[in-house]
């Protein structure tokens, strides 16, 4: 398990996305998660959409199915569930501004139904859910055991969990830790980073069965390439977000370093990005 210098507690991982709300949309959209690129030709949209159908396909997510979603982003896709397969989605996100910007797309929607909190204290009934989804919050989580012992906690039994999950490779040399995979953790406020051995771990000694793994490292890489494109191209073009950068009070502007060091961990293959599905007894 990779630790940044400084540990970021939930309200500082909120901080970080409310901070950089707009700038988030701006690069990629309202879908914040990688892009999965089975083609390499894939529009953004497409490409975002295939991770989703995805891990549909993974969680056996259909018209009966009852999901939680947790860290739900700007809830893309909770809306997308509900669309595309009229399941009943909870969607959970630790950050106000993704909050109120799902809330306004259809302020008067059920479903999905939009909670604000930190999943770690959350109040929800257990055995409640056929599906959790975690599309790249784990992360974020400050205690990760923790974390999987409240997924199992929700799950009815025979319940799926989806993990996608950022990771680190088995047995990174000192170099890439120090140059890539610390300074991830400490720009993307991110409270550890794990490796496949150290999430697998965790899943079944919070009592799942991991039934799959898929190692999409390959195919969702040039996420990074095209966000780093943009924010160059945003630098000289989007006055806004160039005074932003600028600013020295700006707390969360050094994220933009991560989107080329994260570019540069996968092209190194320092970092990894896996999909887990698991399932509760």
């Amino acid at each position: 398990m990779i630790y940044p210098e400084t540990n970021p507690s939930a309200d500082e991982v909120a901080k970080h996305y409310n901070e950089l709300d707009q700038y988030y949309r701006q690069l990629w959209g309202e879908h914040i998660h990688h892009g999965y690129f089975k083609f390499g030709n894939e529009t953004v949209q497409q490409a975002t959409e295939n991770l989703i159908d995805f891990v549909i396909e993974k969680g056996n997510i259909h018209d009966k199915s009852k999901v939680l979603d947790v860290g739900c982003g700007y809830g893309g896709t909770a809306r997308y569930l509900t669309r595309k397969k009229n399941a009943t989605v909870t969607a959970l996100t630790l950050s106000k501004a993704q909050w109120q910007y799902a809330r306004a797309k259809d302020p008067e929607s059920s479903n999905p139904q939009y909670l604000l909190g930190d999943f770690l204290h959350n109040d929800m009934k257990e055995k409640t859910f056929d599906v959790v989804l975690s599309i790249e919050s784990s992360e974020h989580m400050v205690d990760k055991p923790k974390f999987f012992q409240e997924i199992f906690r929700l799950l009815k039994p025979g319940g799926y969990l989806v993990n996608c999950a950022w990771l680190c490779k088995s047995n990174p040399t000192k170099w890439e830790v120090k140059n890539l995979l610390e300074p991830i953790c400490r720009e993307g406020r991110l409270p550890s980073l794990g490796s496949e051995e150290d999430y697998r771990s965790m899943t079944e000694a919070a009592g799942m069965q991991i039934i799959d793994f898929q190692d999409l490292s390959s195919q969702v890489q040039k996420t990074w390439a095209i966000c780093a494109g943009r924010a160059s191209k945003g630098f000289f073009s989007n006055r806004e977000l160039r005074k932003y950068l600028l600013d020295k009070h700006s707390t969360e502007r050094i994220f933009a370093k991560s989107l080329f060091r994260i570019w540069g961990a996968y092209h190194k293959k320092a970092m990894r990005y896996g999909v887990f599905t698991a399932k509760k007894p």
